[in-house]
């Protein structure tokens, strides 16, 4: 008989922590009858009648058509959108002016190796010259 007794109070319990989280977690749009605050007062204070009552009656069943969920709520049409980076001029100019100013770079870096190449070379060929 003690079994039975512990079930049922975990069942409770889990019901009762299973409505709280729903309806803390639940867009205050789709609460029926009551504030939140008043769901979580009835569900806490008459344990496991307010849950089942939350399940049953506190929570919207349908989703609303005219509300937008997606998104941040604007209509699909009115939503704000971030540009792509291919779409967006100023990202475009940046990306160019970098890869201007690293080819510049990589030219003047490319010039210098080939400056020292020439000096060694010619180094080599001094030290050829007077070896013979």
């Amino acid at each position: 008989m003690g079994r039975l007794w512990m079930f049922i109070f975990l069942a409770e319990l889990v019901l009762t922590v299973a409505a709280l989280i729903s309806c803390l977690s639940a867009e205050e749009h789709r609460l029926n009858a009551l504030p939140r605050w008043g769901w979580v007062v009835i569900i806490l204070l008459f344990s496991p009648i307010g849950a089942i009552a939350w399940f049953v009656v506190g929570r919207e069943r349908t989703p609303d058509p005219k509300v937008w969920r997606q998104g941040s709520g604007f209509p699909e049409h009115q939503r704000p959108r971030q540009l792509a980076p291919d779409d967006d001029p100023e990202f475009l100019r940046r990306l160019a002016k970098e890869q201007r100013e690293t080819a510049a770079a990589d030219r003047e870096l490319l010039s210098k190796w080939e400056m020292d190449l020439r000096r060694r070379e010619e180094e080599l060929r001094k030290q050829d010259k007077t070896d013979d």
